[in-house]
């Protein structure tokens, strides 16, 4: 048992520190890009992979491997700003739903109810047709539409640890409501909640490339809108949706792995 807790705490920091290499590599991504990712030369449209153009370019002769790179920035930060935002508006609903009980619970319960019913990436392209098109539109209404499930989460475990004994001895030791919670609440719902915020990484990373395909995310260099703008040349021109496709597929594939062995490390039923 002892073996394997340190073999799956070993495959997290792995991940990890991949995550974070690729993090870092997306910041600086767009300085290492060959061309300008916007650069317009109908010349080139359309040209295969070669010396000059490692990955062809699109309909418009703009270099795909210089549009991926710098599109790598604003897809994979978003999917993590979708994620913290979450994670941020669920913790906070549920835990003030857990602790307060009472009328406090019902209605913001109801509240989650209603968002629940409906399906959520329907109800995030509802709410980003109504903001327009736009990567931080596209984040604010997948994260307006996500954080349901993390309040759940955080208020189950709220109304657990609301029970113990030393959460019970701190309110009649007269610490406030906004100590208890910060300083003995917080603490012990907070795992679960990072568990799933990391498993839930692989599919902000899709929602908000399927808004961009749907022209509701980003307009610039995203490897969704790349998608979008090169699905009528897919067939003429395979590369212009084949790398940045890959681009999803691998980042996604990481995001998942990540997920994953945050959750065998860190969630207490696996231990």
């Amino acid at each position: 048992m002892r073996h394997s807790t340190t073999w799956a705490k070993r495959k997290m920091l792995f991940y990890l520190f991949l995550f974070i290499v690729l993090c870092l590599f997306s910041l600086v991504s767009v300085h290492l890009a060959p061309h300008d990712a916007e650069l317009v030369d109908l010349l080139a449209a359309k040209r295969s992979p070669d010396a000059e153009y490692p990955m062809g370019t699109d309909g418009l002769g703009r270099c795909i491997l210089s549009r991926i790179l710098a599109g790598a920035y604003s897809s994979i930060f978003a999917s993590l700003l979708i994620v913290a935002l979450s994670m941020l508006i669920g913790c906070a609903a549920g835990m003030i739903s857990g602790y307060a009980g009472g009328i406090t619970d019902e209605i913001l319960m109801r509240v989650v109810d209603v968002f629940l019913a409906f399906p959520g990436i329907v109800l995030s392209i509802a709410v980003a047709g109504m903001l327009g098109p736009g990567l931080k539109n596209g984040i604010f209404a997948l994260a307006a539409t996500g954080w349901t499930q993390y309040a759940r989460l955080t208020r189950s475990y709220v109304l657990s640890i609301r029970q113990e004994n030393y959460v019970k001895a701190a309110i009649l030791n007269g610490q406030s409501s906004v100590s208890i919670l910060l300083r003995h609440v917080f603490p012990n719902a907070i795992r679960p909640v990072v568990v799933t915020g990391t498993l839930h990484l692989s599919s902000a990373m899709l929602s908000i490339s399927g808004l961009s395909f749907l022209g509701l995310g980003a307009s610039t260099a995203e490897w969704g809108s790349m998608l979008s703008e090169g699905r009528s040349l897919m067939q003429q021109c395979p590369w212009v949706v084949l790398y940045p496709a890959l681009a999803i597929f691998l980042v996604t594939i990481l995001f998942n792995l990540l997920g994953d062995s945050v959750r065998d490390a860190l969630d207490p039923e696996m231990k």
